[in-house]
């Protein structure tokens, strides 16, 4: 919950979402409650944002939006969600123009899951991520470092991120879900440049 809001702040000190990433115009899937367009005045290169959620149409296949139509699309917690993960992405890179930027952050299985499947803090996750690991307890766990292979023609990799700010796992283990609160992260974010 208001994971943008946590993102926000902690993006606002780096120079590559100012000069690189947020510039143009972009779409914010799943935006929800928390819209990234909430916070565009942070990042001047923004030009717009389309907020789309469920009421726009589906996510994984965004069909109402033009191939190579946009500088950057963001999906905050959004692709844990989706029914197929990797038909997702295509549809994500597809409407994204060459030399745009994929900004995508998901739940680490290890802080927000811990061991528990389904998810005890939300029961529409579909899938768990992590960056990489030869084994997972998770019958539904995605490696970041093969996912993002498996997209190696077309995309260009800047960033494969652990955000764990202000997380603290003895609160986690206590069965606390830190996400609601204002300033704990336990994600993955990746950004990458389509070819």
């Amino acid at each position: 919950m208001w994971e943008q809001s946590k993102a926000a702040t902690r993006r606002y000190s780096d120079g590559s979402f100012h000069s690189t990433y947020f510039v143009g115009h972009g779409i914010d899937i799943g935006s929800g409650n928390d819209p990234l367009g909430n916070y565009a005045q942070m990042f001047p290169g923004i030009e717009s944002v389309i907020p789309w959620d469920m009421e726009n149409g589906d996510a994984q296949l965004m069909l109402d939006v033009d191939s190579e139509s946009l500088d950057f699309v963001h999906s905050s917690h959004c692709l844990e969600h989706m029914r197929d993960p990797r038909e997702a992405l295509r549809n994500w890179l597809r409407i994204l123009r060459p030399g745009g930027h994929l900004i995508v952050t998901v739940p680490d299985e290890d802080l927000y899951e811990l061991g528990n499947w389904p998810s005890r803090f939300n029961a529409d996750h579909k899938w768990t991520f992590t960056i990489y690991k030869t084994r997972s307890w998770s019958p539904n766990s995605i490696n970041m470092v093969d996912l993002i292979r498996e997209f190696g023609s077309q995309i260009a990799v800047e960033r494969l991120t652990l955000l764990r700010d202000f997380f603290d796992l003895d609160i986690a283990l206590q069965g606390v879900d830190q996400t609601m609160g204002p300033v704990a992260e336990c994600s993955i974010e990746f950004v990458c440049c389509r070819r």
